[in-house]
């Protein structure tokens, strides 16, 4: 498979084995109920890959540190990039990691910035098997408390959602960034389930599942509804080639925020688009500006 055919299929669709996927649909057959218990667990595990070349020189430059975030009791990697006192959070996506920002943090290096981001439990280098949204939240308050004040946060995709709803619940931060993030965990669910093959069905068993599992309905945590009430200004970006997570996303949750910018880009997809000299251009821009 070459570059041009991995952009257009969700990332989800070329990392999930595909044993995974027959044992799903099998289940499905026999019992929507156990493929929608399958497919929590696989839902919840971040899959590894190997760190791109791109992202080396963030990764061995940087102070590494493991964390304890005591609210969830897991262990995360921290990377703390330059030693400038003006610092920013970076939040990766999911089965993403610290380093995943790089580009985007070499740039603010060059600026006068440093950076702090961390490998969530169970993804990069730090321990577990599973992971969840929630955990990404708590590890962004807590890095708060250890290494901030922030001036500013930049999150992609599931970070992007975690930052909106960290900082609608006192993340102090002057301005936000969010790139490739989605809206509705609802249509996550959707799009996980459609991207595994396994019915509809299953996934509103699934979701039913989780929100009895963690005591509340998962959409509270869906990104337009914090957008309401985040009121720092806030710089949206995503590609409308994004076959991870539509750009209606995007535009759903710049109607929701009170001060923000929609910066849209095509042929990027959800992974290239962190890496492009116009979006990073456009990023430090914002990050910049009085």
């Amino acid at each position: 498979m070459n570059q041009l055919d991995k952009d257009t299929l969700p990332v989800q669709s070329l990392l999930i084995p595909q044993w995974i996927i027959k044992t799903g649909k099998l289940l499905n057959f026999i019992s929507p109920f156990l493929a929608s218990r399958f497919a929590a667990r696989i839902f919840l595990t971040p899959f590894s890959y190997e760190m791109p070349k791109r992202e080396r020189t963030m990764y061995e430059k940087s102070e590494k540190e493991k964390v304890l975030v005591p609210r969830i009791n897991r262990e995360v990697i921290v990377y703390k990039y330059g030693t400038s006192d003006k610092k920013i959070l970076l939040a990766h996506g999911w089965s993403g990691s610290g380093t995943q920002l790089s580009k985007i943090a070499d740039q603010l290096l060059a600026n006068g910035y440093s950076t702090i981001s961390f490998d969530a439990p169970a993804h990069g280098r730090s321990p577990g098997k599973w992971s969840m949204m929630p955990h990404f939240i708590e590890t962004i308050h807590y890095l708060e408390e250890l290494y901030g004040p922030f001036e500013a946060a930049i999150g992609h995709s599931l970070g992007g959602m975690s930052l909106l709803r960290a900082t609608k619940d006192g993340l102090s931060i002057k301005k936000l960034v969010i790139i490739g993030t989605a809206n509705s965990v609802t249509e996550i669910v959707k799009d996980f389930i459609s991207n595994i093959q396994l019915s509809q069905k299953v996934g509103k068993l699934m979701k039913n599942y989780f929100d009895t599992k963690f005591g509340e309905d998962l959409d509270s945590y869906s990104g337009a509804l914090s957008a309401k009430q985040v009121k720092v200004p806030t710089l949206v970006v995503h590609d409308k080639d994004d076959v991870d997570v539509h750009y209606s996303c995007a535009e759903q949750i710049h109607q929701s925020l009170p001060d923000s910018d929609l910066f849209l880009t095509t042929t990027l997809g959800h992974r290239k688009i962190l890496g492009d000299a116009q979006v990073i251009t456009k990023v430090v821009n914002f990050l910049t500006k009085s």
